[in-house]
This record gives structure tokens, C-alpha cells and sequence, in this order.
């Protein structure tokens, strides 16, 4: 059973959504934006406000959030991983990476 609209995408080229409440390992999460919606079995507990993988992405891939690149992958991620510091390496602000 998954948790309805527990988590939103924030645009439509967004492959990590966040999460609205802390959510367990291993439920089926429901995230959404306008018509899209994808079900997701979560691999690790999220807190609120954290994201989750709700497309593969390999090591030196664009992470989108906001439709935006909030950084690139570290290492491969799987669908329904946490995306967060251990694994995103954060571009905004350097010279030295474009979007």
C-alpha cells in the first residue's frame, strides 16, 4: 500500500522527489507532480523535507530539483535511495561547473 502523496516532485524534469513527512524504509511512497505519478518502494527512512530517487542515477549524473540542477551524483543511486549529502555533490555557486 503505498502513502498518497507523501512526497512531490517539484517539476516535471525532477528524478528525486521530497518527502512532506518522516517516512520508513521500505514503504511504497506515491510522489507526484500534476498528472505524473510514480510509486516508490523507499530503501532508507527520510525525514521530512529530505529527497528520494525516483529515477536511477549514475555517478557524475545531474540531479534536478525545482526543474533545476541542484548537483551531480557522487556515486550511483538507486531508485528509492536518500539523496542528501553522502551521496550529492552540490554545484550551485562554482565557477567550475555548469549547469
Amino acid at each position: 500500500m503505498s502513502q498518497s502523496f507523501s512526497a512531490v516532485l517539484m517539476n516535471e524534469r525532477d528524478n528525486v522527489a521530497t518527502v512532506l513527512v518522516d517516512l520508513e524504509a521500505k514503504i511504497i511512497v506515491t510522489a507526484s507532480y500534476g498528472d505524473r505519478k510514480i510509486d516508490v518502494k523507499l530503501l532508507h527512512s527520510i525525514p521530512f523535507g529530505h529527497k528520494f530517487a525516483v529515477d536511477s542515477i549514475k555517478k557524475g549524473e545531474k540531479i534536478y530539483k525545482y526543474g533545476e540542477i541542484i548537483g551531480v551524483a557522487s556515486c550511483d543511486i538507486e531508485i528509492g535511495e536518500h539523496v542528501h549529502v553522502h551521496n550529492l555533490e552540490g554545484t550551485r555557486g562554482r565557477g567550475d561547473i555548469s549547469g
